[in-house]
């Protein structure tokens, strides 16, 4: 049979309905990410906006947006810190039998929302989500208003109320509009999924997860509230509700179903549970296996699917023993971890997720296997990914240096610490909330407070640990209300380098936690990429002199230390990347902390990168260090690589062969007291690997005259350091 040009197009529309209509079935929740033409403004004396003029000063611009971080990456720890109006209209044709939501993924750091100018309601805190239900306040003409005011004033209630990073202002993740039907997992528990995936317990054998899901009633119907259930032999009437939960496996394959048959009452809230049993799991191995199933909850009404919330779970257990470290589903792992801020050059923290996928990607090519996420919740698009990728994400809440007694912040406080805990639940890599960071006890006493949240915490998910990251012994008990402890300590950069040599070094810090197991939870050192010497020193933290050469001395001889003491169960470098502190002046920059392994535009990878890269990598790594140190002013001097081959490395200057070496057993190969001729030298590291010759090299000019950028420092003594902001 042949079809003409209309019957064709005729049978592509059906085709094309089907497929609308089957996906409708399938995901009869619609969600709309709302990120363009909105409009902004910078001033406080706004009301909301019902016509967004530029001649009123309104600007155009999309979402994510953000302000303060063109001032605070230049040292101007003076940014605006006040009050900005964001508008947008916005069409919605509301359908009979459906309800609406608005969620906002971040504002910072106060958000009002209103719609048509109608008040939905206020978020106090910078980083986590939140929404708000517009259904009864949309416009009869489908023309609606969301207007939304935005401060970032320093607020007595909201944590941190200090730190060493900056707090920009704006809408500065995704906005979406949320369709869902009148009845179903609820949208706005602390902007959650409405469901928990509880892991039990989980081994080879089996699994156990306890869901734990809301479901909201929007409608006037529903079993009265003092109906009594199936249970107890009553007659159950008309408008039954079916929950079922189910797990696919990564080719599509439902692995197993568990369904109930529930209630609902009009306009409440009722939570509802279920259990499912995995048989001969496949895990989630972190980095080496991030397999990961479809967790699907579904509510029926009748044969009608009418919700569905459908995320990624990956299956894994995870414990510290106090002596022998991390163990993931039973098996040692050792966690080589980074730290990381969530702000770039200029951008501030309006990311997007092909930044986080770049982020993510340089992580992963070093070989790091967890990242700490530094002071605050992340976004869940990284949560995401790190699933995906097997990193490990210890997740933080921002109780950073200060805590306050009063109780609208212990309220704030609890509220942030619910919204990380909710929102975050379900993702897999989370092994761990964070309870506060470098906690200080000045006129606040903290116990009370932090017990509080304690029990918080494990209320809400008994299957993770919490912890807490310090850089002093004050308050000792204080340290062990939290079930495990990292402390963030800088030898060779704060601390004294020698400490490094000191085998005994860390044994004074494995008693101070609750079980007796610690983590380095930061460590490193600043690097500017244009400093460089050839035999450095330990410079002075705080000092304009960070070359880059000393960086890279510091972490090998920390990775060292660390490795030699078992009960350290992980490390986390501070940090990956260069980040944003306007109140810095050091390293020959001002506001800017360079501690990263990789530069602020993520353009540059810092010689310690490549160290690490060495070490925790499978990739094949032959690369030459201090490659930007391009004109020396000593005749000799070392010449540094990294190699992982596990092949002699041969190293050349000028054509001259001047002998192969073996890395040792941190891939490091060094050649001491090589003589450099006046002008350019041409240096050559090779070897054979898999048949194939690699090799590495570079030029530098030798100029006994040359002036070097480092100041000239008669102060000899330095200041020991803390461990902590290093200010």
């Amino acid at each position: 049979m042949r079809f003409n040009n209309r019957q064709i197009i005729f049978l592509l529309l059906m085709l094309a309905t089907n497929v609308a209509i089957q996906a409708q079935e399938k995901f009869p929740r619609v969600i709309k990410t709302i990120n363009s033409d909105w409009f902004f403004i910078q001033k406080d004396s706004v009301t909301t906006k019902k016509g967004m003029d530029a001649n009123d000063g309104w600007q155009s611009i999309s979402i994510p947006h953000n302000w303060g971080y063109e001032e605070a990456q230049k040292g101007n720890n003076n940014f605006y810190k006040g009050i900005g109006w964001y508008a947008k209209e916005i069409t919605i044709n509301p359908k009979k039998g459906k309800r609406y939501f608005l969620k906002f993924e971040a504002a910072s750091s106060v958000a009002n929302v209103y719609i048509n100018d109608k008040y939905l309601g206020e978020h106090r805190g910078s980083f986590s989500a939140f929404s708000f239900e517009i259904t009864k306040y949309l416009s009869k003409d489908n023309k609606n208003i969301i207007s939304v005011k935005v401060s970032n004033k320093t607020a007595d209630d909201i944590a941190p109320t200090s730190g060493d990073f900056n707090i920009y202002g704006g809408l500065y993740r995704s906005v979406q509009l949320i369709e869902t039907a009148d009845v179903c997992f609820d949208v706005t528990d602390y902007a959650s999924p409405g469901v928990k995936w509880l892991q039990t317990k989980v081994t080879a054998e089996k699994a156990v997860i306890d869901i734990k899901t809301l479901i909201s009633n929007g409608t006037n119907e529903g079993i009265p509230f003092s109906f009594y259930p199936k249970e107890l032999n009553q007659v159950i009437p008309e408008g039954l509700y079916t929950l079922k939960a189910k797990l696919i496996d990564a080719n599509g394959n439902i692995v197993t179903t568990v369904q109930k048959d529930i209630n609902s009452t009009a306009h409440l809230t009722i939570p509802f549970s279920l259990k499912m049993t995995i048989e001969n799991p496949h895990l989630w191995q972190g980095v080496v296996d991030p397999y990961l199933y479809s967790a699907v909850i579904e509510l029926y009404q009748k044969d009608n699917l009418i919700d569905r919330v459908d995320q990624k779970i990956g299956l894994r257990s995870f414990y510290i023993d106090p002596d022998k470290g991390f163990f993931l589903n039973n098996k040692p792992y050792k966690i080589n971890g980074v730290a990381k801020h969530q702000d770039r050059q200029d951008k501030g923290w309006a990311v997007t997720n092909a930044d986080l996928d770049q982020d993510v990607a340089l992580i992963r090519e070093m070989g790091a296997n967890a990242l700490r996420c530094a002071h605050y919740q992340h976004s869940d698009y990284l949560m995401d990914l790190c699933d995906k990728t097997g990193l490990l994400v210890w997740a933080e809440l921002p109780q950073v240096a200060t805590i306050r007694e009063n109780p609208e912040f212990i309220a704030t406080t609890r509220n942030q610490l619910l919204d990380l805990i909710r929102q975050n639940i379900n993702h897999s890599s989370i092994f761990t909330w964070s309870l506060f960071n470098e906690l200080r006890v000045e006129k606040y006493d903290p116990h009370k407070s932090l017990m509080d949240l304690q029990i918080l915490a494990k209320g809400e998910d008994p299957t993770r640990p919490t912890i807490a990251a310090t850089s002093h012994g004050q308050a000792p008990e204080m340290l062990k209300i939290p079930d495990l402890l990292g402390w963030n300590r800088y030898p060779g950069w704060y601390d004294p380098y020698a400490d490094l040599k000191n085998d005994t070094i860390w044994d004074k810090y494995q008693p101070t936690s609750n079980d007796g197991g610690i983590c380095v939870s930061e460590y490193g050192a600043g690097a500017n990429i244009e400093h460089h010497e050839q035999n450095p020193s330990q410079p002075l933290p705080a000092g304009f002199w960070h070359p880059e050469e000393w960086q890279s001395i510091a972490h090998e001889a920390a990775l060292q230390s660390f490795n030699k003491k078992p009960y350290i169960w992980g490390t986390f470098v501070w940090n990956m990347f260069d980040f944003s502190a306007a109140r810095r002046r050091e390293g020959g920059k001002e506001g800017m902390n360079d501690k990263g392994l990789v530069t602020f535009d993520r353009k540059i990878k810092k010689d310690a990168f490549y160290f690490y890269k060495a070490n925790w990598s499978q990739e094949a790594v032959l690369y030459l260090t201090s490659k930007r140190h391009l004109v020396r002013d000593q005749e000799i001097t070392p010449i540094k690589a990294y190699s992982n081959l596990g092949t002699e490395i041969h190293l050349s200057v000028n054509g001259k062969n001047l002998g192969s070496l073996l890395p040792d057993d941190y891939k490091i190969i060094e050649w001491k007291n090589v003589k450099l001729k006046k002008g350019k030298n041409k240096i050559v590291i090779s070897t054979i690997f898999n048949k194939k010759t690699i090799k590495d090299e570079v030029v530098w000019d030798y100029n006994p005259n040359f002036k070097s950028l480092k100041p000239d420092e008669t102060k000899k003594e330095r200041k020991s350091g803390d461990g902590g902001m290093g200010q």
